[in-house]
């Protein structure tokens, strides 16, 4: 909707009102190319973004709105030190979010075994059962519906007044960001950073794939005790208890405190499991916990990762019985060999987890092996982050970058940049800290998903048609990106695929932070554009929320430090969350969010900005309507008293008249320390502290200078009018600035 404002003979509104001002500023940028990142200035007039590129799978909320408006703040602010601002966006749209909104969009599920049909189209309506489609059909499907979704936030951004350089933007599942993913890859599997392992896995059997540490959350879920009876040496029982009874078959080992003399007897000794009458071995281990349940705690491959540790580190045997669909193995494990051991494992063949349990229970008491009833308990159990099953442990093949998790020097190097960085709030070092000191492996990077960054990688076969995962064959530099699934290797032609003697892709895709941990090589250019990259890079600050400080940022650090051998940005300015009613986080999977575009419209855009800068750096923020109200009232106040100054009609080219009065100087060395205050705050970015020393300048400016100056505002005769025409220069002197320095007003000027 268009809005028009009656203009007076000296162009001043004859009321001003916010409504329709987004539409015409945003037009009036595009117009000028105000936000047009000017290449020729050199780094040191430069001061560059690495903007987040938000997850393309839907909607924003209003935590966007908040974060987002934070980092917009800085960039104006920037600009009005007179900084050449790099200030890019991209749009995150590979990765599961993306696959699982095409799937519920469309009715459609991947099945890579099916040939592209370059004819399909999807049902207008999906059915009740997803359709199968191939690798290619869904990926164009999952391209198709991001673009949708990318037009609807950029119209977003537009209208909360980012200002964003809208040409240079970019996707992370674009031609440029596969290509320098890809790159980076090659690069860490060159200098022996990027590695391929068979090892147990975190997976979530829902998408069947892979999970990376930093993608784990801990939800507490009911569960239970059993105590199962073992068989020590003289056939003397000894008692365990695991709220995991159905892997009993996968058990390889009893572990106990070495310092537990009660059961310090048993170690090195064998003992017999129930049911299956498999001999496993009684193990000393540190990690053992004397105060759970009786003190002795049951080895199998895998429970959890508690499991996984003893395994390694003791060098236990491996007996899997859960698949990569969360089901029971059809054959038993090795050692399960008596006819009533097999015939206990046949009964839980093919179940899953849940009802494995129930039959092994059942088993257990008909043997008399089970002591007493289970006993309830409610425990932490893992979970990938937007999965909704517990994660199983398999072992799979898999690629791994290192990240100091196993390697106590590179460790120390990544905690050294942590204190490189410039954190703001400086608290918030202290997550990253944790994080690098409790990394307990590698990063896993592989995912068994579709829409994604292939690893770019072929492997050659033996005469059997086996791959040769120890001699993967990297494509040339030049060739990137590249799909190992769709295309050949140099050196061979496609009707080799499969055969003996010929080559198969990977098929595994790049985790999507793999992806993301790039932004400042993506958005800077370093595949393609080396000079652009040197007037960029390190960037100047990464603004993003506490929770992935894990995550995204760490995984930025780690790449750079590899690649670049430096950190990626010299600041780090953490926003909070965006609090519902009830104090818990707002976001779209925990379906609390609110979405922006109706407080966009209700309340106007500088209204919501006034809301979203108000919440102090790094500090969770209720979601509050009323402050948006402030805002608006705040806003109008603005171009009435602005209004009141434009009207007094100042004599445009004179010299400034002399300042004299002792009100005048007053409100002019108040402004001054205003300007002071708000740009250390903004050097220290916190946005939230110069608005509050801002707007306390302002109110005082029009409920106490501008009522005591009226009466010589409105002199129309002789020296009256002088003065008035004085007071119009010194009221335009205070308000750019006090609209300037709070960073937030986007009205006051095209900076």
């Amino acid at each position: 909707m268009t809005h028009t404002h009656r203009m007076s003979a000296d162009g001043v509104p004859d009321k001003p009102v916010l409504d329709g001002l987004e539409e015409k500023w945003s037009r009036r940028w595009d117009e000028t190319g105000v936000y047009a990142f000017d290449r020729s200035r050199t780094r040191d007039e430069i001061f560059s973004i690495d903007t987040p590129p938000p997850t393309v799978s839907g909607s924003l909320h209003v935590g966007h709105v908040f974060s987002y408006t934070h980092t917009d703040t800085v960039a104006r602010y920037q600009r009005m030190r007179g900084k050449e601002v790099f200030y890019p966006m991209g749009w995150d749209d590979n990765g599961l979010p993306t696959e699982r909104r095409v799937q519920i969009h469309f009715g459609v599920r991947c099945d890579p075994a099916l040939p592209y049909d370059p004819s399909f189209r999807p049902p207008e309506k999906p059915g009740k059962q997803q359709l199968p489609v191939s690798r290619r059909n869904f990926i164009e499907l999952c391209e198709r519906l991001t673009i949708e979704d990318e037009k609807a936030f950029e119209e977003l951004w537009r209208m909360l007044g980012l200002s964003v350089d809208w040409s240079r933007t970019y996707r992370t599942i674009g031609t440029e960001a596969r290509a320098t993913a890809q790159l980076a890859f090659l690069n860490n599997l060159a200098r022996g950073e990027a590695y391929v392992a068979e090892a147990p896995t975190l997976w979530d059997i829902t998408y069947r794939t892979a999970v990376a540490q930093a993608e784990l959350e801990d939800r507490e879920r009911p569960g239970a005790y059993h105590r199962l009876t073992f068989h020590g040496p003289d056939d003397r029982p000894v008692a365990i208890d695991t709220t995991r009874p159905e892997l009993l078959p996968a058990c390889v080992a009893l572990v106990v405190h070495p310092d537990d003399e009660r059961h310090r007897h048993l170690i090195g000794a064998t003992v017999r499991t129930p049911l299956f009458g498999v001999d496993v071995p009684v193990v000393a281990h540190r990690a053992a916990v004397p105060e759970k349940g009786t003190g002795i705690a049951m080895i199998c491959t895998f429970g959890d990762t508690a499991d996984v540790t003893w395994w390694r580190e003791l060098r236990l045997a491996t007996r899997p019985v859960i698949g990569w669909d969360g089901r029971f193995l059809t054959q038993p494990p090795s050692g399960v060999e008596s006819p009533a051991a097999v015939a206990a494992y046949a009964k839980l063949a093919g179940a899953t987890a849940h009802t494995a349990r129930e039959r092994i229970v059942e088993l257990l008491r008909a043997s008399g092996e089970l002591e007493g009833e289970p006993r309830p308990v409610t425990h932490a159990v893992k979970f990938y982050e937007k999965g909704d099953r517990p994660l199983e442990i398999v072992t799979t093949r898999q690629w791994y970058l290192r990240n100091g998790g196993r390697d106590e020097r590179l460790r120390d190097e990544l905690m050294a940049r942590g204190g490189e960085l410039a954190w703001h709030p400086p608290h918030m070092r202290v997550r990253y800290e944790n994080w690098v000191g409790g990394l307990n492996g590698d990063w896993l990077v592989s995912r068994q998903r579709f829409f994604g960054v292939p690893i770019p990688v072929w492997y050659p076969l033996d005469g059997h048609g086996e791959p040769d995962h120890a001699h993967p064959i990297v494509p040339d530099a030049s060739a990137l990106p590249v799909d190992p699934s769709a295309e050949a290797p140099p050196g061979y032609e496609d009707d080799r695929r499969g055969a003996p003697h010929g080559f198969t892709g990977d098929p595994d895709v790049m985790d999507t932070w793999a992806t993301s941990s790039l932004t400042p090589q993506i958005a800077g250019g370093w595949r393609t554009d080396p000079d652009l990259f040197a007037r960029v890079f390190p960037m100047d600050v990464r603004p993003q929320a506490h929770e992935i400080i894990r995550t995204w940022l760490f995984a930025t650090v780690v790449r750079a430090h590899a690649e670049q051998g430096e950190l990626p940005w010299r600041h780090a300015a953490i926003s909070g969350w965006i609090l519902d009613p009830h104090r818990k986080k707002m976001s779209k999977s925990k379906s609390n969010a609110v979405t922006p575009g109706d407080l966009l419209v209700q309340h106007g855009s500088d209204a919501v900005r006034y809301w979203a800068a108000s919440g102090r750096p790094g500090t969770d923020t209720a979601f509050d309507v009323g402050q948006m109200k402030v805002g608006r009232r705040l806003a109008t106040k603005v171009l009435n008293v602005g209004k009141f100054v434009l009207s007094l009609g100042a004599a445009d080219g004179q010299a400034p008249a002399p300042v004299t009065e002792p009100l005048d100087l007053a409100v002019l060395a108040e402004l001054a320390a205003t300007v002071d205050e708000a740009t250390e705050a903004f050097d220290d970015f916190d946005y939230a502290r110069a608005l509050e020393r801002t707007e306390r300048f302002f109110w005082r400016f029009c409920d106490d200078y501008v009522e005591l100056v009226k009466a010589r505002a409105y002199g129309d005769q002789g020296e009256g009018k002088a003065r008035a025409q004085g007071r119009s220069r010194r009221g335009r002197r205070c308000g750019p600035s006090l609209t300037r320095c709070s960073g937030c007003s986007r009205r006051s000027s095209p900076s």
